[in-house]
Protein backbone atom coordinates (compact mmCIF):
# COMPACT_ATOMS: atom_id res chain seq x y z
CA UNK A 1 0.00 0.00 0.00
CA UNK A 2 1.48 3.34 -1.07
CA UNK A 3 1.98 6.02 1.55
CA UNK A 4 -0.23 9.07 1.34
CA UNK A 5 1.07 12.28 -0.20
CA UNK A 6 1.12 13.83 3.26
CA UNK A 7 3.26 10.98 4.59
CA UNK A 8 5.62 11.21 1.64
CA UNK A 9 5.91 14.97 2.08
CA UNK A 10 6.67 14.50 5.76
CA UNK A 11 9.42 12.02 4.89
CA UNK A 12 10.92 14.51 2.45
CA UNK A 13 10.90 17.23 5.06
CA UNK A 14 12.66 14.95 7.53
CA UNK A 15 15.54 14.35 5.12
CA UNK A 16 17.47 17.58 4.83
CA UNK A 17 20.39 18.14 2.53
CA UNK A 18 22.98 18.17 5.33
CA UNK A 19 23.84 16.42 8.60
CA UNK A 20 25.68 17.63 11.69
CA UNK A 21 28.87 15.69 12.43
CA UNK A 22 29.92 17.71 15.44
CA UNK A 23 28.75 20.98 17.00
CA UNK A 24 28.83 23.54 14.20
CA UNK A 25 30.21 21.06 11.62
CA UNK A 26 27.60 20.44 8.92
CA UNK A 27 28.30 18.03 6.05
CA UNK A 28 26.31 18.03 2.79
CA UNK A 29 24.72 14.61 2.27
CA UNK A 30 25.80 14.43 -1.38
CA UNK A 31 29.47 14.90 -2.15
CA UNK A 32 31.57 14.63 -5.29
CA UNK A 33 33.81 11.58 -5.37
CA UNK A 34 37.00 12.24 -7.33
CA UNK A 35 38.70 8.84 -7.67
CA UNK A 36 40.14 7.86 -10.17
CA UNK A 37 40.20 11.29 -11.87
CA UNK A 38 43.55 13.08 -12.01
CA UNK A 39 45.11 16.15 -13.59
CA UNK A 40 42.97 18.32 -15.82
CA UNK A 41 40.11 15.81 -15.73
CA UNK A 42 39.86 16.19 -11.95
CA UNK A 43 40.33 19.96 -11.94
CA UNK A 44 37.66 20.46 -14.58
CA UNK A 45 35.22 18.06 -12.89
CA UNK A 46 35.57 19.85 -9.54
CA UNK A 47 35.21 23.31 -11.10
CA UNK A 48 32.05 22.26 -12.96
CA UNK A 49 30.66 20.37 -9.97
CA UNK A 50 30.86 23.49 -7.83
CA UNK A 51 29.15 25.47 -10.60
CA UNK A 52 26.47 22.75 -10.67
CA UNK A 53 25.82 23.15 -6.96
CA UNK A 54 28.15 20.78 -5.15
CA UNK A 55 29.42 22.02 -1.81
CA UNK A 56 31.15 18.82 -0.67
CA UNK A 57 34.27 17.49 -2.39
CA UNK A 58 36.00 14.22 -1.44
CA UNK A 59 39.62 13.40 -2.28
CA UNK A 60 42.58 11.50 -0.79
CA UNK A 61 46.36 11.42 -0.76
CA UNK A 62 46.39 8.10 -2.57
CA UNK A 63 44.07 9.31 -5.32
CA UNK A 64 46.98 11.41 -6.55
CA UNK A 65 44.64 14.30 -7.34
CA UNK A 66 44.70 16.65 -4.35
CA UNK A 67 46.57 19.30 -6.35
CA UNK A 68 44.05 19.03 -9.19
CA UNK A 69 41.13 19.21 -6.76
CA UNK A 70 42.64 22.37 -5.29
CA UNK A 71 43.03 23.83 -8.78
CA UNK A 72 39.37 23.09 -9.52
CA UNK A 73 38.31 24.82 -6.31
CA UNK A 74 40.38 27.90 -7.18
CA UNK A 75 38.96 28.04 -10.70
CA UNK A 76 35.44 27.94 -9.34
CA UNK A 77 35.96 31.14 -7.37
CA UNK A 78 33.95 29.74 -4.46
CA UNK A 79 34.55 31.13 -1.00
CA UNK A 80 36.42 28.49 0.99
CA UNK A 81 33.94 28.82 3.84
CA UNK A 82 31.12 27.70 1.53
CA UNK A 83 32.79 24.37 0.70
CA UNK A 84 33.10 21.16 2.73
CA UNK A 85 36.40 19.51 1.86
CA UNK A 86 37.37 15.94 2.82
CA UNK A 87 40.69 14.20 2.26
CA UNK A 88 42.40 11.09 3.62
CA UNK A 89 45.96 10.10 4.49
CA UNK A 90 47.78 6.79 4.16
CA UNK A 91 49.59 4.47 6.55
CA UNK A 92 52.95 6.21 6.25
CA UNK A 93 51.57 8.87 8.60
CA UNK A 94 50.07 6.61 11.28
CA UNK A 95 51.51 8.32 14.35
CA UNK A 96 50.66 11.44 16.32
CA UNK A 97 53.48 13.44 14.72
CA UNK A 98 52.93 11.83 11.34
CA UNK A 99 49.31 12.97 11.18
CA UNK A 100 50.45 16.55 11.64
CA UNK A 101 52.88 16.13 8.74
CA UNK A 102 50.13 14.53 6.66
CA UNK A 103 47.87 17.51 7.32
CA UNK A 104 50.55 20.00 6.31
CA UNK A 105 51.32 18.14 3.11
CA UNK A 106 47.64 17.77 2.16
CA UNK A 107 46.88 21.41 2.92
CA UNK A 108 49.80 22.52 0.72
CA UNK A 109 48.78 20.27 -2.15
CA UNK A 110 45.18 21.43 -2.06
CA UNK A 111 45.99 25.04 -1.24
CA UNK A 112 43.89 25.41 1.90
CA UNK A 113 44.58 26.50 5.46
CA UNK A 114 42.22 23.97 7.02
CA UNK A 115 40.28 20.82 6.25
CA UNK A 116 36.65 20.20 7.07
CA UNK A 117 37.14 16.45 7.45
CA UNK A 118 40.40 14.47 7.64
CA UNK A 119 40.19 10.68 7.51
CA UNK A 120 42.46 7.73 8.21
CA UNK A 121 42.07 6.04 4.83
CA UNK A 122 42.61 2.41 5.92
CA UNK A 123 43.19 0.94 9.38
CA UNK A 124 46.19 -1.23 8.40
CA UNK A 125 45.73 -3.29 11.59
CA UNK A 126 48.93 -5.29 11.05
CA UNK A 127 50.84 -2.03 11.41
CA UNK A 128 49.06 -1.46 14.71
CA UNK A 129 49.23 2.34 14.77
CA UNK A 130 45.78 3.61 13.80
CA UNK A 131 44.95 4.51 17.41
CA UNK A 132 47.96 6.82 17.46
CA UNK A 133 46.82 8.33 14.17
CA UNK A 134 43.35 8.99 15.58
CA UNK A 135 44.86 10.61 18.67
CA UNK A 136 46.84 12.87 16.37
CA UNK A 137 43.66 13.79 14.52
CA UNK A 138 41.91 14.82 17.74
CA UNK A 139 44.78 17.21 18.47
CA UNK A 140 44.48 18.78 15.02
CA UNK A 141 40.77 19.26 15.66
CA UNK A 142 41.43 20.85 19.05
CA UNK A 143 43.80 23.29 17.35
CA UNK A 144 41.28 24.16 14.63
CA UNK A 145 43.42 22.88 11.76
CA UNK A 146 40.66 20.43 10.92
CA UNK A 147 37.00 20.90 11.75
CA UNK A 148 36.28 17.21 12.20
CA UNK A 149 38.07 13.86 11.89
CA UNK A 150 37.04 10.38 10.98
CA UNK A 151 38.07 7.05 9.51
CA UNK A 152 37.47 5.01 6.40
CA UNK A 153 37.12 1.25 5.90
CA UNK A 154 37.20 0.55 9.65
CA UNK A 155 35.41 -2.62 10.77
CA UNK A 156 33.60 -2.74 14.13
CA UNK A 157 36.65 -4.45 15.67
CA UNK A 158 38.85 -1.51 14.63
CA UNK A 159 36.29 0.98 15.89
CA UNK A 160 36.17 -0.80 19.24
CA UNK A 161 39.92 -0.33 19.60
CA UNK A 162 39.45 3.40 19.16
CA UNK A 163 36.61 3.42 21.67
CA UNK A 164 38.77 1.52 24.17
CA UNK A 165 41.29 4.36 23.86
CA UNK A 166 38.54 6.87 24.69
CA UNK A 167 38.06 8.04 21.12
CA UNK A 168 34.53 8.59 19.81
CA UNK A 169 34.58 8.37 16.00
CA UNK A 170 32.38 10.98 14.27
CA UNK A 171 32.26 9.30 10.82
CA UNK A 172 33.32 6.14 8.99
CA UNK A 173 33.45 6.14 5.19
CA UNK A 174 32.74 2.64 3.86
CA UNK A 175 31.48 0.90 0.72
CA UNK A 176 27.67 0.79 0.73
CA UNK A 177 25.32 0.09 -2.17
CA UNK A 178 22.06 -1.89 -2.44
CA UNK A 179 23.93 -5.18 -2.93
CA UNK A 180 26.66 -4.47 -0.35
CA UNK A 181 24.79 -3.03 2.62
CA UNK A 182 27.15 -4.24 5.36
CA UNK A 183 24.24 -4.62 7.76
CA UNK A 184 26.33 -5.47 10.84
CA UNK A 185 28.68 -2.59 10.11
CA UNK A 186 25.87 -0.07 9.75
CA UNK A 187 24.11 -1.41 12.85
CA UNK A 188 27.30 -0.80 14.82
CA UNK A 189 27.47 2.75 13.47
CA UNK A 190 23.86 3.39 14.47
CA UNK A 191 24.36 1.95 17.95
CA UNK A 192 27.40 4.13 18.61
CA UNK A 193 26.36 7.36 16.92
CA UNK A 194 28.88 7.08 14.08
CA UNK A 195 27.86 8.80 10.85
CA UNK A 196 28.18 6.70 7.69
CA UNK A 197 29.52 8.04 4.41
CA UNK A 198 28.95 5.66 1.49
CA UNK A 199 31.61 5.47 -1.18
CA UNK A 200 30.78 3.73 -4.47
CA UNK A 201 27.13 4.42 -3.52
CA UNK A 202 25.93 3.38 -6.99
CA UNK A 203 28.04 0.23 -7.06
CA UNK A 204 30.66 -0.61 -9.63
CA UNK A 205 28.77 -2.90 -11.98
CA UNK A 206 25.45 -1.23 -11.31
CA UNK A 207 23.38 -4.32 -12.16
CA UNK A 208 20.87 -3.48 -9.44
CA UNK A 209 20.04 -0.23 -11.24
CA UNK A 210 17.84 -2.25 -13.60
CA UNK A 211 16.07 -4.16 -10.82
CA UNK A 212 12.31 -3.52 -10.51
CA UNK A 213 12.89 -2.31 -6.94
CA UNK A 214 14.80 0.62 -8.45
CA UNK A 215 13.16 0.95 -11.86
CA UNK A 216 9.67 1.08 -10.34
CA UNK A 217 10.24 4.21 -8.23
CA UNK A 218 12.27 5.74 -11.08
CA UNK A 219 9.21 5.55 -13.33
CA UNK A 220 6.86 6.62 -10.53
CA UNK A 221 8.78 9.80 -9.71
CA UNK A 222 10.29 10.60 -13.10
CA UNK A 223 13.82 10.04 -11.82
CA UNK A 224 16.80 8.02 -13.04
CA UNK A 225 17.65 4.73 -11.33
CA UNK A 226 20.81 6.37 -9.97
CA UNK A 227 18.73 9.14 -8.40
CA UNK A 228 16.50 6.56 -6.73
CA UNK A 229 19.51 4.77 -5.23
CA UNK A 230 21.04 8.02 -4.02
CA UNK A 231 17.69 8.94 -2.50
CA UNK A 232 17.68 5.55 -0.74
CA UNK A 233 21.15 6.35 0.62
CA UNK A 234 20.34 9.77 2.05
CA UNK A 235 16.87 8.75 3.22
CA UNK A 236 18.62 5.97 5.15
CA UNK A 237 20.64 8.68 6.90
CA UNK A 238 23.90 8.26 5.01
CA UNK A 239 26.21 10.67 3.24
CA UNK A 240 26.73 9.53 -0.37
CA UNK A 241 29.75 10.32 -2.50
CA UNK A 242 29.09 9.45 -6.16
CA UNK A 243 31.79 10.18 -8.72
CA UNK A 244 30.85 11.91 -11.96
CA UNK A 245 32.60 14.19 -14.41
CA UNK A 246 29.48 14.65 -16.56
CA UNK A 247 27.53 17.90 -16.04
CA UNK A 248 24.14 16.28 -16.50
CA UNK A 249 24.84 13.44 -14.09
CA UNK A 250 26.38 15.81 -11.57
CA UNK A 251 23.17 17.84 -11.52
CA UNK A 252 21.04 14.70 -11.37
CA UNK A 253 23.04 13.34 -8.43
CA UNK A 254 22.26 16.49 -6.45
CA UNK A 255 18.58 16.42 -7.38
CA UNK A 256 17.45 13.77 -4.89
CA UNK A 257 15.83 15.89 -2.19
CA UNK A 258 12.54 16.81 -3.89
CA UNK A 259 10.93 13.40 -3.58
CA UNK A 260 10.75 10.60 -1.01
CA UNK A 261 10.61 6.84 -1.29
CA UNK A 262 7.78 5.12 0.56
CA UNK A 263 8.43 2.62 3.31
CA UNK A 264 7.71 -0.35 0.98
CA UNK A 265 9.99 1.15 -1.70
CA UNK A 266 12.80 1.55 0.82
CA UNK A 267 12.26 -2.02 2.00
CA UNK A 268 12.35 -3.35 -1.58
CA UNK A 269 15.76 -1.76 -2.15
CA UNK A 270 16.94 -3.01 1.25
CA UNK A 271 15.96 -6.49 0.07
CA UNK A 272 18.53 -6.29 -2.76
CA UNK A 273 21.27 -6.87 -0.19
CA UNK A 274 23.30 -9.97 -1.11
CA UNK A 275 25.24 -10.05 2.15
CA UNK A 276 28.47 -9.86 0.13
CA UNK A 277 31.40 -8.22 1.90
CA UNK A 278 32.99 -5.01 0.59
CA UNK A 279 35.26 -5.33 -2.41
CA UNK A 280 38.40 -5.03 -0.27
CA UNK A 281 39.00 -6.56 3.17
CA UNK A 282 40.47 -3.89 5.44
CA UNK A 283 42.15 -6.54 7.62
CA UNK A 284 44.25 -7.47 4.60
CA UNK A 285 44.30 -4.45 2.26
CA UNK A 286 45.49 -0.96 3.04
CA UNK A 287 47.77 1.87 2.01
Amino acid sequence: MRETAAEATATTAETGTTAELAPGVVIPLIGLGTWPMTGEDAASAVDRAIANGYRHIDTAENYGNEEAVGEGIRRSGIDRGDLFLTTKFNRHWHSKAGVREAFGAAARRIGTEYLDLFLIHWPNPAQGRFVEAAEGLTRLAEEGLIRCWGVSNFKPAHLRELQAAGLDVPLNQVQVDPEHQQSDQLAFHAEHGIATAAYSPLGRGGGFLSDPAVMGPAGEYGKTPAQVVLRWQVQSGRVAIPKSADDGRQRENLDVFGFALTTPEMAAIDALNTGAPPRLDSDEFGH
